[in-house]
């Protein structure tokens, strides 16, 4: 059982960098390709910083076989950007009220991963992940 926050949004960040990594938009070998991440968008109700989210992507990206680069969003890095650049933005959203159950409390999520050019507002792929973080666990 996840004992730390690390280990509670572990899973969630792998989940994302797996569906990072699948997109079709994103072209392959991914190992060429550099991520961007922007700052984390994460819904107060849930009690997690953007910052903790953050870790968590990027360990997970980091973390895959063919890993890409991965790099702090600045918005100066859109100038002059290589075709090999991607931005991803990440969204953390409650996606219901807190589930009381009898030994612990659950936290419905709904993530939204983006990818965009660096400088470019068009999404060139979207995709969300559904679930839910326990309360405990945090």
């Amino acid at each position: 059982r996840p004992k730390t926050v690390r280990q509670a949004l572990l899973g969630l960040g792998e989940r994302a960098a797996e569906q990072v990594a699948a997109s079709p938009a994103l072209p392959k070998p991914t190992t060429d390709q550099v991520l961007l991440l922007a700052m984390p968008k994460v819904d107060p109700e849930l009690g997690l910083s953007d910052e903790r989210l953050m870790e968590s992507l990027t360990r997970a990206l980091l973390g895959l076989d063919d890993s890409p680069q991965v790099l702090d969003w600045r918005p100066a890095l859109g100038d002059g950007a290589g075709d090999n650049q991607w931005r991803l933005e990440s969204r953390l959203n409650a996606s219901a009220p807190r589930l009381q159950l009898s030994d612990r409390e659950l936290l419905p999520y709904r993530l939204t991963l983006t990818l965009r050019r660096p400088g470019g507002e068009q999404p060139l792929w979207q995709a969300h992940i559904d679930g839910a973080l326990d309360a405990t666990a945090l």
